[in-house]
């Protein structure tokens, strides 16, 4: 099968999704959090971990590890594939988020352009002000272990513009 027999170019009518990772750096027992830069226009001011879009060349594991080393400096190791959500907010094309956990060989960060990074004890997380779906998502990522099935979400807004996530129970 070649290319041309993928089937990508059969659009119409199809809901496309934009590829994103959003990785969680750990070391010990602290996560690296990412306060987003207020003049970010997805976000601002509010704490995440650290991704962004996979490239057209690259696989999702490769974008989650370039995406960490080009907004924390870090090399990291033990990355495990959390889970995946799927994010519909309305629009023409939604947002497939592929989520990882690594753990840092060193703390020793350099600070981005996207905002200010922080080590946070992990008791304290959820103390801080994150992005609306980390409350649910988080506690699944830091729990997992490997050989653990990856979760997959699905993440809209209801008629209030409120956050609606569910996840699969298959």
């Amino acid at each position: 099968m070649g290319a041309q027999d993928q089937g990508a170019d059969a659009t119409t009518g199809r809901w496309l999704t934009i590829p994103r990772t959003l990785c969680f750096v750990t070391h010990g027992n602290d996560v690296l959090l990412l306060k987003r830069a207020a003049n970010r226009r997805v976000y601002p001011n509010k704490y995440n971990g650290v991704g962004g879009h996979i490239e057209r060349d690259e696989d999702a594991l490769s974008g989650a590890v370039r995406e960490i080393r080009e907004e924390t400096g870090l090399e990291v190791d033990s990355i495990l594939f959390c889970g995946c959500s799927h994010v519909d907010a309305g629009q023409e094309t939604g947002i497939m988020l592929l989520i990882f956990r690594a753990e840092a060989v060193s703390r020793e960060f350099v600070d981005s352009g996207e905002g200010r990074l922080e080590w946070v004890p992990r008791d304290r997380v959820f103390a801080y002000d994150l992005v609306e779906d980390l409350p649910a998502i988080l506690p699944r990522v830091l729990a997992m272990k490997p050989g653990d099935t990856p979760f997959f979400a699905h993440l809209s807004y209801n008629e209030a513009d409120e956050l609606v996530l569910r996840f699969s129970d298959i």
